[in-house]
């Protein structure tokens, strides 16, 4: 099982697999913004900005090969944009559920470094335009946040096994 598991951490399609889930889920996004006229809110962006880490983590371990440093990177790269994410999305909804409150507020501008003005360079995805608290769409009774929730709490779930697999395997060839 574990030989299994370390054969399909090194596989680069499991990488392409993180990047294409990512890249569906970008889409999804921006199908949500632009073709059904969903205001994205600063929590959303901060989200986009996650799923583009998972898709960076992917296309970086697919394109590593055998350079072991880079597959290290494209896992701290998975491990941070999923978690993240994953924090983001539970304080998202606990703004939903909160909505107007004076203690559960977001922002209006991103707050991104000043080297990295997202929302200056590439406003048309990166623009905060929507409400935080405002809930304009659900399936199945749920939130996008809450969806999201599932969406990084399977990515950080599948970070953690992949990545317990992968420093097995690299401390069992540094033994030899």
């Amino acid at each position: 099982m574990l030989s299994r598991l370390n054969s399909f951490v090194d596989n680069p399609l499991s990488w392409l697999l993180l990047a294409a889930s990512a890249f569906a889920l970008e889409l999804c996004a921006l199908y949500f913004q632009y073709g059904m006229g969903l205001e994205p809110c600063i929590m959303c962006i901060y989200q986009r900005v996650a799923i583009i880490g998972l898709m960076v983590a992917g296309l970086s371990g697919y394109f590593a090969k055998q350079w072991t440093i880079i597959k290290f990177e494209a896992f701290i790269i998975w491990g941070i944009s999923a978690i993240w994410g994953l924090l983001i999305a539970i304080e998202h909804v606990e703004i939903q559920s909160n909505a107007g409150s004076f203690f559960y507020t977001c922002d209006i501008i991103p707050n991104f470094p000043s080297w990295l003005p997202l929302h200056e360079w590439i406003p048309s995805i990166f623009e905060a335009t929507g409400d935080c608290g405002e809930i304009s769409w659900s399936f199945l009774g749920y939130s996008m946040p809450q969806w999201m929730i599932v969406v990084y709490a399977v990515y950080s779930a599948l970070f953690i096994v992949f990545a317990l697999v992968f420093l097995t395997s690299f401390f069992k060839k540094l033994n030899k």
